[in-house]
């Protein structure tokens, strides 16, 4: 019955993330309106961790199946994509080096404040 109880959390979350999603003309996924909804009820304490802690763990473990067939759909049209390859790994590459060095400039950041406030 746990199971159950926070699968209904979940999706019922998700639902309400895909009628703000339908309702408010913001270019947001619905996906992202779930997630702002389920951080505001775990950080207030409307929902509490164990209420979903299980069920998420297990969406999370699946999480890597969903990918094949967006996996599969890519390696069907590699010929297509070939021709956009290099422009794409070097946007990717380049990208990945930004945000690695945003995040750990911010993290510096906040590490070096936290110090500050216990001195």
């Amino acid at each position: 019955m746990k199971y159950v109880k926070e699968i209904v959390i979940i999706f019922g979350i998700t639902m309400v993330g895909e009628l703000l999603n339908k309702f408010i003309p913001l270019p947001v996924p619905a996906g992202v309106y779930g997630l702002f909804i389920l951080l505001g009820g775990l950080c207030s304490g409307i929902i509490k961790l164990s209420d979903v802690e299980v069920t998420g763990n297990l969406l999370l473990d699946l999480m890597p199946v969903m990918f094949i067939p967006a996996a599969v759909g890519i390696i069907d049209k590699i010929e297509e994509l070939k021709a956009v390859m290099i422009p794409m790994l070097i946007i990717t590459f380049v990208t990945t080096f930004i945000v690695m060095s945003i995040t750990g400039v911010t993290a510096e950041w906040i590490i070096k404040r936290q110090k500050k406030g216990e001195k």
